[in-house]
């Protein structure tokens, strides 16, 4: 495994979590058709990184794209969209496909995304090369967005984080976990997460979603999320982080109040959506003691914040509603 994308906290940071000096790393244009990428996901893939990224065209339809990179910073897309193959189904119908998660379980890597049929709801395909991919049944029905599995089956069970919402720029939103024996049948659905009270932590009062796949620590399931206020200006994104109880992971342990990273340069306040941060994969190293996360701005390009995972877990238990 290569090693992941890294780079120091500047000397005169505070921040628990800090960007990319280069930041963004993948700009609007990066392939021909492109009018933005953002909001993708990452994982260590043989001796580099693939990835799924969302590419909306010129026209704006949303689709997913794979590319690949030897360091996690400088990637190459393909300039064609991912063509699914039928899974376990022959049902692979798509109005259009947006903010993809990856991750690896048991032989295989794993993407969940918004998938339209009559609505968004959650995706789910497979794939062992990102050269071919297979697509599965539906996880839901619509509507839903932000469909997270975790790494490794809970109880024996495959398990997948969700927001239901509805067929518009949903002002309301909680987070929900299902199982599955079979990655085809989904049910036991349980509240996990809500919005918070106004007064309580402002930030997330509007609607929240998980956000990479979640990371297992001593302390349990670290999932980042982010969370949405209604300004007099529109939505604003953040990014916040929770531990959930490693076994019954619909049990919140801590939950930070305050956001770790907001909109605040300007290719996260400029774009075609102002105001957001949208973190949608993590790589980490233990041993390192290494987080680094890839997240949408401005719903235009992909940037990244690096951080050490102690300090997150630290923070999150230290600053928790």
């Amino acid at each position: 495994m290569s090693s992941i994308p890294w780079q120091e906290k500047p000397k005169n940071s505070n921040d628990v979590v800090w960007r990319y000096s280069e930041n963004p790393i993948i700009n609007r244009y990066d392939i021909p058709s492109s009018n933005s990428i953002f909001n993708s996901a990452v994982v260590p893939f043989k001796k580099g990184f693939a990835g799924v990224f969302r590419c909306d065209n010129k026209a704006v339809q949303m689709n997913i794209f794979a590319g690949f990179s030897k360091n996690g910073i400088d990637w190459e897309i393909n300039h064609e969209p991912i063509v699914m193959k039928a899974g376990n189904t022959e049902m692979i119908a798509s109005d259009y496909k947006y903010d993809p998660r990856v991750v690896f379980i048991e032989d295989r890597y794993w993407i969940t995304w918004c998938n339209g049929y009559h609505g968004p709801t959650i995706g789910i395909g497979y794939t062992f090369d990102f050269k071919e991919f297979f697509q599965c049944e539906n996880a839901f029905l619509p509507f839903n967005r932000n469909g997270v599995l975790f790494p490794q089956k809970i109880n024996g069970k495959y398990a997948m984080l969700s927001r239901p919402s509805d067929n518009g720029h949903t002002p309301f939103g909680d987070i929900y976990i299902s199982y599955s024996p079979d990655m085809k049948y989904w049910g036991e659905h349980r509240c996990v997460m809500k919005a918070t009270p106004f007064e309580d932590s402002a930030w997330q009062c509007t609607k929240i979603g998980a956000g990479p796949i979640p990371i297992l620590t001593n302390e349990g399931w670290l999932m980042l999320y982010h969370g949405v206020i209604n300004t007099c200006n529109g939505f604003r994104y953040a990014m916040g982080a929770a531990i959930l109880d490693k076994n019954k992971p619909d049990t919140v342990k801590y939950r930070t109040q305050p956001y770790l990273l907001g909109p605040a340069e300007p290719y996260e306040m400029v774009g075609d959506v102002p105001n957001v941060v949208f973190p949608c994969a993590a790589l980490h190293d233990t041993k390192e003691d290494k987080l680094a996360i890839y997240y949408g701005a401005a719903d235009t390009v992909v940037a990244m914040v690096f951080g050490k995972l102690s300090e997150v877990i630290q923070f999150t238990k230290e600053n928790s509603l």
